[in-house]
């Protein structure tokens, strides 16, 4: 087994009963969604305790070869399309499921933990909650994609078939274009996932409307 990844934990409310495992996007770290907590409005939900992991260095293709915080080679992109290395996403895969079954193990069930991502981060929240053999609470995918169809279709797992998502999208993003999101949102629809789509007029980031509906939907998901 791989060593667990080094992260930054944030434990809000009392004893966790929940946990928010949320990855970053390429070339940020852990502490890059840290800001989000306190405005996420949770101060009468249950405990949670939010994981925030640095992604592994490695080169990037796509960026001519330079290492960077990274959950998976990428090897060419345009504005409709991607060309990734699935094996990375693989090893990514594994790297997170060692933190749920970290999470298991200090008392929190797999019913009770949300994966979480922006951008590259939300493409492996996507593959590794969809694909995971035991339900999981919910999928938050920002201004993000689906990497591989190929291996979901494949490894897609029934325990997740009916997995709530939250996903949202900037309709100006020049990075991950608002059609690589609307077509994860349509696989998802199209596989009966409950999925609460919003867009907002912004660029490859985060808006404080969107924390809110963020908040907004963990609520409605917090016993």
């Amino acid at each position: 087994m791989s060593e667990l990844l080094q992260g930054i934990e944030i434990e809000h409310g009392g004893k966790p009963q929940y946990a928010v495992i949320w990855l970053h996007g390429l070339g940020a770290d852990g502490s890059d969604f840290v800001p989000v907590v306190p405005e996420l409005g949770l101060a009468e939900a249950p405990g949670v305790r939010f994981i925030f992991p640095h992604a592994p260095e490695m080169p990037v293709t796509c960026n001519g070869g330079y290492v960077m915080p990274a959950w998976y080679d990428i090897i060419s992109l345009d504005s409709t399309s991607r060309k990734i290395d699935e094996a990375g996403i693989v090893h990514s895969r594994a790297a997170i499921r060692q933190l749920i079954a970290r999470e298991n193990a200090r008392g929190i069930p797999c019913a009770n933990i949300f994966l979480a991502g922006f951008s590259q981060g939300g493409a492996v929240a996507y593959t590794t909650a969809l694909t995971h053999p035991e339900p999981l609470a919910g999928i938050i995918a920002l201004s993000t994609y689906l990497p591989s169809v190929a291996l979901v279709e494949r490894e897609a797992t029934a325990a997740n078939r009916a997995i709530a998502i939250f996903g949202a999208h900037g309709s100006q993003d020049d990075v991950v274009s608002p059609t690589l999101g609307r077509q994860a949102r349509d696989f998802m629809l199209q596989r009966g996932h409950a999925v609460d789509w919003q867009e907002y007029p912004m660029p490859h980031s985060v808006c404080m409307e969107e924390v809110e509906a963020i908040g907004d939907w963990l609520r409605g998901r917090l016993a």
